[in-house]
């Protein structure tokens, strides 16, 4: 069962992207979406910055400091009282929060979609900009409205300086080496630690898909975290091979030798270490968009399934699985995990790549007790949820 695309948007074959530009150079895409339709208007995307669970900036090139940002939740009258250039809006995490927008992801999936992080999605006014920076994570910069001018710049690392900033990670140098203006339906891939500088040439919209790259620090860190919560008070260290010290006050390389063993034994166990990078990395952005039911009534999912209604994805879960050799599978989502029988992968595989499920794709897997627990888990956890009746929802 194969769910990902063999190209990319524009037509690119998704392994020559991959051998020759994945993290290694910048690739601009003219028509990557071609005719593209905006399903969000600027007033909408403003709207949404009003909301409490929405993160959201706005950078002022020239506010009451340089480059002042502001963090949202705003009020409408903080709109009114903007200049008429040189500011952005930047909205995280779109996808989560307008299914037109989501839809884009599909395109994607020539690239693990755990890897994803979300889709932000950026309103400025002529002459907008958030200064020129690099990031640590690969994006993909669509244009969805208006024109907006690309400057890319050079590679970057913790050494390259910065202004002097309380809040943006602004280059205080900055290299310019090539330069495009995008229209709507044009993309930009950027590697990570490219610097680059958007400007915008009226007033434009840009769809930034970033992708999740823990760093070294955070692996170490998160996973060593993990494996304390599995080790007992009596595995300490110990020396039964301890020989008379010449010196009592010396750590001699034979204690070190002991140490790196103790550490090498822990990390070298690789189903706990994809154990954890499988919750880690599908631990949601905004957890409480996650409801969790109490409970289901007796058969509730069959009724709904009788009556023809599907399960719907909830937009912020996370779900990836993992087959441990021949013996069975582990379904990660939303930062849990559980471990099933390798005869329900087609199932686990439809879970992780679907974002609706219908009554009739669940059909074959009705009599599966084992099967249907683990659906009726997920509504539990509220990775799904039931799709509403349409003469409900249209009456609200």
């Amino acid at each position: 069962m194969n769910f990902a695309v063999n190209t990319l948007p524009g037509g690119m074959p998704a392994e020559e992207f991959l051998r020759d530009y994945w993290q290694k150079k910048p690739l601009l895409i003219r028509q990557a979406f071609p005719d593209f339709e905006n399903p969000l208007s600027a007033d909408e995307l403003a709207g949404l910055s009003l909301e409490e669970e929405v993160e959201s900036r706005l950078v002022l090139e020239h506010g009451a400091t340089p480059w002042e940002l502001r963090r949202g939740p705003f009020a409408e009258d903080d709109y009114r009282r903007l200049p008429d250039r040189d500011w952005t809006l930047l909205v995280q995490a779109v996808d989560q929060f307008v299914p037109e927008v989501a839809e884009v992801l599909a395109a994607f999936r020539f690239l693990p979609s755990w890897r994803v992080d979300d889709l932000m999605t950026s309103f400025a006014a002529p002459g907008g900009s958030v200064g020129p920076h690099f990031d640590n994570y690969d994006v993909f910069l669509l244009q969805t409205q208006g024109h907006r001018r690309w400057k890319i710049g050079q590679m970057c690392d913790a050494d390259s300086p910065l202004l002097e900033h309380p809040d943006l990670r602004i280059l205080s140098e900055f290299e310019q080496q090539q330069e495009w203006v995008l229209e709507p339906g044009d993309m930009l891939y950027l590697p990570p630690r490219l610097a680059h500088y958007g400007i915008a040439e009226d007033e434009c919209m840009t769809w930034s898909i970033g992708f999740r790259a823990p760093s070294h620090a955070e692996v170490i860190t998160h996973f060593t975290d993990f494996l304390a919560q599995y080790l007992g008070d009596e595995q300490r260290y110990g020396d039964a091979d301890l020989v008379l010290p010449a010196d009592p006050a010396q750590i001699d390389e034979q204690t070190v030798d002991r140490l790196q063993q103790l550490v090498l034994s822990l990390v070298q166990d690789r189903e706990a270490l994809g154990t954890w990078f499988g919750r880690f990395m599908t631990e949601p952005r905004y957890p409480e968009l996650i409801q969790p039911q109490e409970h289901l009534e007796p058969d509730l999912l069959g009724q709904i399934l009788d009556n023809g209604y599907g399960l719907i994805r909830n937009p912020s879960a996370r779900l990836a699985w993992r087959r441990e050799q021949d013996s069975y599978l582990m379904l990660f989502a939303s930062g849990e995990h559980c471990v099933l029988p390798i005869h329900l992968l087609p199932l686990v595989q439809t879970l992780c790549n679907q974002d609706y499920l219908s009554a009739e794709a669940l059909q074959p897997w009705r009599g599966d007790d084992e099967a249907m627990q683990l659906v009726e888990q997920l509504l539990i956890k509220g990775d799904f949820v039931i799709e509403p009746d349409e003469e409900d929802s249209s009456d609200e």
